[in-house]
């Protein structure tokens, strides 16, 4: 499945819905949504990864990348992973440094 990152800004929030397969390939898509989303300031922001089927070490990479462009003001959120995807992120330690949740949950996100 080929991959695509989506950017949506909504007031201070910066949503990038992921699908597909995050490899070496694609993550400087990523990455390119990450860096125009921390162009807007957001004060947080969401990675919607229920289509995401796959993220190899190039995608954790991208996202500790966002976590770092981001800074430490900015809540990063990760919304509906898949198994193999939330795998990754638990092995390597990664699901600590942001908020995982299994739904979105727009009050919590919000507040």
């Amino acid at each position: 499945m080929a991959f695509d990152a989506i950017l949506e800004t909504s007031g201070n929030i910066a949503t990038i819905s992921l699908s597909g397969e995050l490899d070496a390939n694609s993550a400087g898509v990523f990455r390119e949504r990450v860096e125009e989303a921390a162009a807007a300031n957001p004060a947080k922001l969401v990675l919607m990864m229920g289509e995401l089927t796959f993220m190899a070490s190039a995608g954790l990479r991208v996202l500790i990348f966002a976590k770092q462009k981001m800074g430490s003001d900015v809540d990063v959120f990760v919304v509906a992973p898949q198994e193999p995807v939330r795998e990754t992120m638990e092995m390597t330690g990664f699901h600590q440094s942001v908020i995982m949740l299994d739904e979105y949950d727009a009050a919590e996100i919000e507040a």
